[in-house]
């Protein structure tokens, strides 16, 4: 039984797009007497089925190792493509995370989006969604996993957008679209490049060529770069970063994914990818600078944040850019258990957030207040979250977070300073959102704000107890070091780093009405952080004013120098014809005299040419 369900493991990917597939009728219209519902419980059911056959074929893999299963899909010549799946525990675990957080999150719109027209569309595009990360995740090969990652962009461009009748929906999704084809673009060049140079793009075939690959340097650069670069996109890592913030324009269920799964997604991705990185000493350089940059800017920026969704959107890519410091350090572990700890609890904290915004109809955070006496559940999912993201022994993200800075502590401490400071100000951050939104005065905009519906509660409080069992999960997966291995001096400054934070978050002044300072210096400090350091200004005054003058100078020369040639000689055909046609006598003589001065002509031109 097991070894069939093995077998045919290839269908876990494909169980949310056949849901999705199903779902059809109903987002087209052609089914409507039933309302969406069906297509709702469709979606439902196949992630259900995901689950659970992941589930059975990660406990048969457990029991008797890893294994690839798939078949060939195309042969055209000498080409031939596979569809492989590597089962491995690692891979398994990774989709049950996936398929489990995916189920949750349906069962939480539903109760969320419950009132809304396009409900069906939104359960056929979440089904997407979990096709395309399911794939990457247990996909053996490159390009599979290159293909299931531009699905995954096009299914964030489609989520994003799913409020398409508001002008700044379609906004955010066109930027988070193009956002990450730059990477995507850079990407695919080091997909042809690698498939050429490594005659395969299978990870394992890989692997092998990497310890002969005779690359020069600035090959060797040049390829680790464009393979950075599509995770860097995925991931929401500067500068690629932007796109993450604006969507947030989307609705809250994907939101849960998009800053738990989806950006584990391209993280491990580039995990995979770190044996052939190492190539280049240089490739893992830009990538730590990329982490470091990433990490510190964007706790910075989340700080400053009065948007509930977007102070969170920044605190992923500032966790993310630690797990970039990790792959480029060399040591995957650790970025893996930052990805499995974070994804947990971040989408633990979103699911508390999107229960505040349709309870209130409200994201701005100096408009909230009080809510812990009226909405208990949600107070607790978010205090679950909070503990289980930062630093705080015993749970999850505090084992994470110490395998970090023990790692690094030894060659490269100021790095470990890096994980202990952005520790600090995620604990701030959530200790200050945690004061705007459930401590204080009831403001009037959350004066009427019961708790959720039992559907949107369920998902949250179930998911709000595995949080808590994860260093459970960790030690049953051998995961937790003894504690002999304890370096308690390093242990205590992260566990201080965390309480430092929170100490800070509850005391710090905070201004409800968030009015500017008076003084000069601080107003600056402000809006700096406030705007993300004004990268999307620095963007329009470089990079989009250069496109745009290279567009308008295409357009020019399209215009007056392409079109011009083509009608000059259009015109000079038109009237020399016309001429012509006046020189048409009828008269044979006039005809042989044309002929002997035109082959005259030519007789002297070639005489010349030859002397």
């Amino acid at each position: 039984m097991i070894q069939a369900l093995i077998q045919s493991s290839w269908l876990i990917p494909l169980y949310s797009l056949i849901g999705m597939l199903l779902s059809l009728p109903w987002v087209a219209g052609m089914i409507s007497r039933t309302g969406p519902r069906p297509a709702v419980y469709i979606n439902l059911l196949m992630t259900l089925l995901s689950f659970v056959h992941g589930t059975l074929v990660f406990v048969g893999i457990w029991n008797q190792g890893g294994t690839e299963v798939g078949f060939q899909w195309l042969q055209v010549a000498d080409l031939a493509l596979y569809f492989r799946l590597d089962l491995s525990v690692l891979n398994l675990g990774l989709l049950e995370l996936i398929t489990g957080l995916s189920f949750l999150a349906q069962i939480f719109a539903i109760g969320y989006m419950e009132k809304d027209w396009a409900l069906a569309r939104f359960f056929a595009l979440m089904g997407f969604f979990e096709a395309a990360m399911s794939g990457v995740v247990l996909s053996s090969s490159f390009f599979l996993a290159y293909f299931l990652l531009e699905m995954l962009t096009l299914s964030t461009y489609l989520l994003v957008g799913f409020w398409y009748a508001q002008p700044l929906v379609v906004t955010a999704a066109r930027d988070a679209f193009l956002t990450k084809r730059v990477g995507d673009v850079l990407l695919l060049m080091g997909v042809i490049a690698l498939s050429t140079w490594a005659g395969s793009l299978d990870f394992n075939e890989l692997y092998e060529w990497v310890k002969t690959a005779d690359l020069t340097p600035l090959a060797a650069t040049l390829l680790g770069l464009a393979l950075i670069a599509g995770p860097t996109g995925k991931c929401a890592q500067f500068p690629l970063h932007l796109w993450l913030d604006e969507a947030m324009e989307g609705p809250n269920p994907a939101s849960i994914l998009r800053n738990s799964v989806v950006v584990t997604c391209g993280a491990y991705v580039l995990i995979k990818l770190q044996p052939v990185l190492v190539l280049s000493p240089v490739t893992l350089t830009v990538l730590t600078a990329i982490g470091v940059i990433t990490a510190v800017g964007a706790s910075l920026v989340a700080i400053a944040q009065i948007d509930i969704k977007r102070t969170f959107s920044y605190s992923t890519s500032a966790y993310l850019g630690l797990v970039f410091i990790a792959v480029g350090t060399e040591w995957p572990g650790v970025a893996l258990m930052l990805l499995f700890t974070h994804a947990i609890a971040k989408a633990l904290i979103f699911m508390s957030v999107g229960s505040i915004i349709v309870t209130t109809n409200c994201q701005d955070l100096t408009e909230m207040g009080g809510l812990w006496s009226k909405m208990p559940a949600t107070t607790l999912a978010y205090m679950v979250g909070a503990i289980g993201m930062v630093g705080a022994l015993p749970f999850g993200g505090f084992w994470a977070l110490r395998l970090g800075v023990d790692f690094l502590s030894y060659e490269h401490p100021v790095l470990a300073g890096i994980y202990l400071l952005v520790n600090g100000l995620t604990a701030f951050n959530l200790a200050r959102v945690f004061r705007l939104v459930y401590l204080g005065p009831v403001l009037p905009k959350v004066r009427r704000a019961p708790e959720v519906n039992w559907m949107m509660a369920l998902p949250m409080v179930t998911l709000a107890i595995f949080v808590l069992m994860v260093p459970l999960v960790m030690l049953r997966m051998s995961l937790l070091p003894p504690l002999a291995y304890l370096n308690i001096p390093l242990t205590t400054l992260l566990m201080l780093s965390g309480f430092a934070g929170f100490t800070a978050g509850f005391t710090a002044p905070l201004s409800k009405v968030w009015a500017r300072s008076s003084q000069k210096p601080v107003r600056v400090f402000q809006d700096l952080l406030a705007y993300d350091f004004y990268t999307e200004r620095l963007y329009r005054l470089t990079i989009v004013f250069l496109v745009e003058q290279l567009s308008r100078i295409s357009s020019w020369f399209d215009r007056y120098v392409v079109d011009g040639a083509v009608n000059f000689v259009g015109a000079a055909s038109l009237l020399g014809g016309e001429g012509l046609k006046y020189s048409i006598s009828g008269q044979s003589q006039s005809y042989i005299l044309t002929i002997v001065i035109g082959v005259g002509l030519l007789s002297l031109l070639m005489t010349w040419a030859m002397w």
